[in-house]
């Protein structure tokens, strides 16, 4: 590739460096006695004809000098980099050049010059010619020196200690040596690259391969100064008048045409660095820095071409033309240094990467500055800056295919609307799908980009796309939410069901199919296909939907949830090969098979999108490993949250209510809803059912059942309630007497005015509920007619009543005498034997009366006699152990008498053992009865309780409540 086809551009400022003067010799750089140059170590080192080497600040100051050598000219120098060592070589052709290392850190005491570490002389065969090439070793472990004669020296040894060196020439030919390098490989092997008038060489000198001859690379060689070598990956670089060539171990490799002579190439960072002679047809068109002078205008020859080239970008990054030719050049302090030959020094400084960009903006050439940033290594947002100017640039001259790969390029940093807004035109719809589609790859997209995306299929009615959209794999690029409810909204429900299903949104995908689509059953099935919990959500949300449409198998699947036996169902794949392919297939059919369950079948799945003829299908799995399976295990629903489903259908509900009862493990509180329900229900079929005799018959039978069973857990005034509302009267009895509430059977029928019912009910629940008969009492005297149906019945009544005392005599008589029915007549054998049965009481009570006053006089005598009479004790034995008394004897008052041996000898209140017991339980009476002196509650509960109030009272008088206290 020539270089006449280069961009050509201004990236480095140029100075001129104006170095302090040097006392009367004037500038430095301006001496004539300089004869080369070197820099390291942040600083510049000059080697003068006469020996003396100068070192140079960055300020460009002297700021040490020294006499290197005493004869000869200095003509290389060399700065091992990052140490304090200088390599100096002076030849005088009269003797063999002179090597000297230096090390600059450390000083002669007496003449205060750095001190020499080594010195020898290089051998060239006892013939004296000029060196043309020179190259050193990083570690100085190997010094190549190349001659005018066509001999290489190599020199090996410890020259920074001097202990000792070899030198050996190691290659020798008629042309005159103009360049030498070294490539290393990791300190295995040493390659010296060499280069004539005539060829391209490479030698091995040291490791494998080492003593073999030269090999050739080119048969064509290069002038002096026109090799160097790129220590960044071993390369060398070759500048002949023809071009620019690259070589590698292998062989050559590109090249660069770029017509005319050459004098000196050079690396400095990615740039190749080119001086050549000017010819005399560009003279008119050069560029020159500083003022000409008379004599250098008119004279060609004394100007030079100067030239930065980066081969890597192709393109040049600087070019000028130097009013005299280049005396050296050398690198530091991150710039690069011009020397020429009438004492000016040029510094050349890179500028930056914003200013360069800016540069390649300004032309347009977006594509370099890309390639460019990329190498500096600038960060990926700055990148995408640079593709969406150059993406900017490519839309404005209407080449929108090239501005759309730019934007994709910058779709990590750039926003979205900027770049929408300029493809909104319909006629660059598909650029506008190009990006949005990326833009969900790069999970950049927001729901607007997914609805517009979504938009744009349906503009074109791409079905292709729009399903390759949404059915990418990998992770979710788009906002699913968005794209379902856009592909709902532009009626492609399947795709909505199949983005669903996929990402396991099973309640949009049951939401879809009926609301949508109207596939209830398709629904119902799919809803039969998850997981209890997610079943019993969308079954709950659509009941009365699938009722109303599919209500056998909405039926089926409550019962199986409800009672705990509910099972997934599995997806089996039928084979028909006697039906064609079908292509419009439902929803459930194409995406069931997507639905991942851990009760399905794999082997049985087959994928969307399969070429042979297959149905599916959804059923319980016949496999008889599945059929004993345990179903999952769930929370199963409280029963009363399906209630609210089964309005308007009640033959369901019914269905539902039994098979519920009829499983087991149906808690207590849910047993007394299902009864309860099923017995409304029972009672709404018998009513609706009245003018069907059988029908009704049949019902009422069955609510009869139910109340009938002493085990249904019905609550009595639910039944009561609901038997009030639907005219149940057997139902009302039924549960009363069941309940214990004979009392509002019996009020029932005397409500009623049926007689002959009420006499039944007093018979059949008076004998357990004693205040039926003064009730009875009171309806049978209550009319004429009454009484008369009645008839002997009343007798029994008052027997009753005077039997178990339910009654007082007065309160039957105020009782009869409240109505005109009842006569004397009627209660006169009552009253006769009421009469004799208080007289005989009140005699009893007499004789009772007579009894105690005369025990009470014995008593006081008893106890006047034992205060007022001395006491004989006539007993001869010990009543404790019955042996014949004798003294001391203790006797007690109740006649008892004891050996005071038999007694307890430390009790000074000695008691009759015999009568303690008996005056302990006399004490404890006393006590009792003085404690419940201050129990009110306790009389007044008594009282309440009492048949015979009266004789209560007394009772509670005898034990002192109302004595008056003894203190007062």
């Amino acid at each position: 590739m020539a270089l006449t086809s280069w961009k050509t551009f201004n990236f480095f400022d140029v100075s001129q460096v104006k170095p302090p003067e040097d006392g009367e010799t004037g500038p430095i750089f301006e001496r004539n006695d300089i004869s080369c140059v070197c820099s390291g170590s942040d600083n510049v080192f000059l080697g003068s004809s006469d020996g003396i080497v100068r070192i140079l600040s960055q300020a460009f100051k002297v700021v040490r000098s020294f006499r290197a050598h005493d004869v000869g000219s200095i003509t290389h120098m060399k700065q091992v980099e990052g140490t304090s060592l200088l390599v100096t070589v002076a030849e005088d052709l009269s003797n063999e050049p002179i090597l000297k290392v230096w090390a600059l850190d450390k000083t002669e005491k007496k003449t205060g010059i750095p001190t020499c570490q080594s010195t020898l002389s290089v051998h060239n065969g006892q013939k004296q010619f000029p060196i043309s090439a020179f190259a050193v070793l990083d570690d100085l472990s190997q010094v190549a020196v190349g001659f005018a004669n066509g001999s290489v020296t190599v020199i090996r040894g410890d020259l920074i200690n001097d202990r000792g060196a070899r030198q050996r020439t190691v290659f020798e030919s008629e042309e005159p040596i103009t360049g030498v390098g070294f490539r290393g490989d990791g300190g295995k092997i040493t390659t010296l690259y060499l280069s004539t008038t005539g060829r391209i060489l490479t030698l091995v000198i040291s490791g494998k391969g080492q003593g073999q001859p030269a090999r050739t690379l080119e048969e064509t060689g290069c002038g002096v100064d026109c090799m160097t070598i790129d220590k960044r990956n071993g390369d060398i670089v070759v500048a002949r008048d023809d071009a620019i060539y690259f070589y590698r171990p292998p062989g050559r490799g590109p090249c660069y045409a770029y017509e005319g002579p050459k004098k000196l190439v050079g690396l400095y960072k990615d740039y190749i660095v080119l001086v050549s002679p000017l010819q005399s047809h560009s003279m008119a068109k050069s560029k020159t820095l500083g003022s000409f002078k008379t004599s250098q205008i008119n004279d060609p020859f004394s100007m030079s071409t100067f030239t930065l080239l980066d081969t890597e970008l192709k393109f040049v990054a600087h070019s000028e033309t130097l009013i005299s030719q280049v005396k050296a050049w050398f690198v530091e302090w991150g710039d690069l240094f011009i020397l020429t030959l009438d004492g000016k020094l040029y510094r050349y400084h890179e500028k930056d990467l914003k200013q360069e960009l800016d540069i390649l903006f300004q032309r347009n050439l977006y594509v370099l500055a890309i390639n460019l940033a990329q190498r500096a290594g600038l960060d990926i947002v700055q990148q995408n800056v640079i593709h969406r100017k150059y993406g900017d640039y490519l839309y404005q001259k209407g080449e929108f295919d090239g501005a759309m790969q730019q934007y994709l390029k910058a779709i990590d940093n750039t926003e979205p609307s900027q770049v929408i807004r300029k493809f909104l035109d319909t006629q660059r719809i598909l650029h506008l799908i190009e990006y949005l589609e990326e833009l969900h790859e790069h999970h950049k997209a927001n729901a607007d980009h997914t609805t517009l995306l979504l938009n744009c299929y349906a503009k074109l009615k791409d079905i292709d796309k729009l399903e390759r959209f949404i059915k990418t794999p990998g992770d979710l690029k788009f906002d699913l939410e968005t794209a379902i409810s856009m592909c709902r909204q532009g009626g492609y429900y399947e795709q909505a069901v199949y983005l669903a299903t996929k990402h396991e949104e099973h309640d949009l995908v049951v939401t879809i199919l009926v609301e949508d689509s109207k596939g209830y059953a398709e629904a119902l099935d799919y809803i039969w296909l998850l997981k209890p919990e997610v079943t019993y959500r969308n079954l709950m949300k659509y009941a009365r939907v699938f009722l109303e449409h599919c209500p056998d198998d909405t039926t089926k699947l409550f019962i199986d949830y409800y009672t705990g036996s509910f099972k997934p169902k599995q997806k089996v794949l039928e084979v028909s090969p006697s039906s064609p392919p079908s292509i419009g297939t439902t929803a459930i059919q194409n995406l069931a098979a997507l639905l991942p369950l851990s009760y399905s079948s794999t082997s049985q799945t087959a994928s969307p999108g399969t070429s042979t003829n297959q149905k599916l299908v959804v059923r319980q799995s016949q496999n008889p490993d599945n059929v004993d399976q345990d179903p999952p295990q769930y929370e199963i629903p409280k029963p009363r949250t399906a209630f609210s489903s089964f309005v308007d259908h009640s033959e369901y509900f019914i269905k539902f209510l039994e098979a519920c009862l009829g499983q087991g493990g149906v808690a207590e509180q849910d047993k007394a809803d299902l009864y309860t329900t099923l017995f409304e229900m029972y009672l709404h079929f018998a009513k609706e059912k009245q003018g069907e005799e059988e029908q009704h018959e049949q019902w009422t039978a069955k609510a009869r059942k139910l109340i009938d069973d002493g085990e249904v857990p019905i609550d009595a005034s639910d039944v009561l309630l609901l038997s009030h509302l639907s005219d149940f009267r057997d139902g009302t009895t039924l549960v009363r007497e069941k309940q214990g509430l004979r009392f509002d059977i019996f009020r029932s029928y005397t409500s009623a005015n049926d007689t002959a019912g009420a006499i039944k009910a007093l018979r059949k629940y008076g004998p357990g509920e004693p205040q039926l008969y003064p009730a009875a009492l009171a309806y049978f005297t209550s009319s004429p007619r009454t009484l008369e149906e009645a008839g002997d019945e009343l007798e029994t009544v008052l027997k009753k009543i005077d039997e178990a005392g339910l009654m007082a005599p007065l309160q039957v008589v105020q009782t009869l005498s409240a109505t005109p029915v009842a006569t004397l007549g009627l209660v006169k054998t009552y009253l006769s034997d009421t009469i004799d049965k208080e007289r005989r009481e009140i005699a009893n009570n007499r004789r009772l009366i007579e009894s105690y006053r005369d025990e009470t006089e014995a008593k006081k005598k008893e106890v006047e006699e034992l205060g007022s009479k001395p006491a004989v004790f006539q007993a001869t034995r010990c009543s404790a152990c019955g042996a014949t008394l004798d003294l001391p004897t203790v006797h007690f008052l109740c006649k008892h008498s004891y050996h005071q041996r038999c007694l307890n000898q430390g009790d000074t209140n000695a008691e009759c053992p015999l009568c303690a017991p008996q005056n302990a339980t006399i004490r404890a009476i006393r006590r009792a009865q003085d404690e419940s002196v201050e129990r009110h509650d306790m009389f007044k509960d008594a009282l309440q309780r009492s048949r015979d109030k009266f004789a209560t009272i007394a009772e509670f008088f005898g034990r002192g409540v109302a004595s008056v206290p003894l203190g007062e």
